[in-house]
């Protein structure tokens, strides 16, 4: 997948005109590609248009219209583009009660590394997570990760031909996994790899 540069951006002002309509569509896009893994964790898999909604929506909240502020944003987000071979995604870890939540974090250290994609008649494929700065420290994980996912060409090949794809944690405080994965979700996800 090609990563986003300036000409691939809206200005402030025609984003300002054009976002409602973008964004019902990326919200859409995004449907096929977020996933519940268990009572608290969502996984969104992010591509081209997913990170492009990100990036224009940080440059209309920052105000951001300067050649160098633009492109520390896609410096910043472009990583998160999946490159053929892999699939990237942002891990949510999701818990509304505020202490709850600080205690769940603190039991959680480490699920990032824990997450796993698997094709069908394929190995499970652990997360290379959070590459671009530590998320973790001794007290407890981020409620964010960034994962990315590298598939062979064998995996892609059998997933293309038809094969389910399921995704999990094995995490000792949390185990949780979807043995198949939605026929929108595999078809979009597949999509990554073109």
């Amino acid at each position: 997948m090609n990563k986003l540069s300036v000409t691939d951006l809206f200005s402030l002002e025609r984003y300002a005109r054009e976002r409602a309509a973008f964004r019902t569509k990326v919200l859409e896009h995004k449907r096929a590609r977020q996933l519940a893994v268990g009572p608290h964790t969502t996984w969104l898999f992010e591509d081209r248009l997913t990170v492009q909604y990100q990036v224009q929506e940080m440059l209309r909240v920052e105000r951001i219209f300067e050649p160098e502020g633009i492109e520390e944003e896609l410096a910043s987000y472009n990583p998160l583009i999946p490159d053929g071979r892999n699939w990237k995604a942002t891990l949510l870890i999701e818990f509304p009660d505020e202490q709850e939540r600080r205690r769940e974090l603190s039991n959680l250290k480490g699920i990032e590394d824990r997450c796993w994609v698997q094709v069908s008649g394929q190995e499970k494929v652990f997360a290379i997570a959070d590459e671009d700065l530590e998320r973790e420290n001794d007290e407890k994980t981020s409620s964010v990760h960034f994962l990315r996912f590298e598939l062979t060409p064998p995996m892609i090949a059998t997933l293309r031909g038809g094969a389910n794809l399921g995704v999990g944690i094995d995490h000792p405080h949390y185990s949780h996994s979807v043995a198949a994965v939605s026929a929108a979700t595999r078809q979009s996800l597949i999509a990554d790899f073109s």
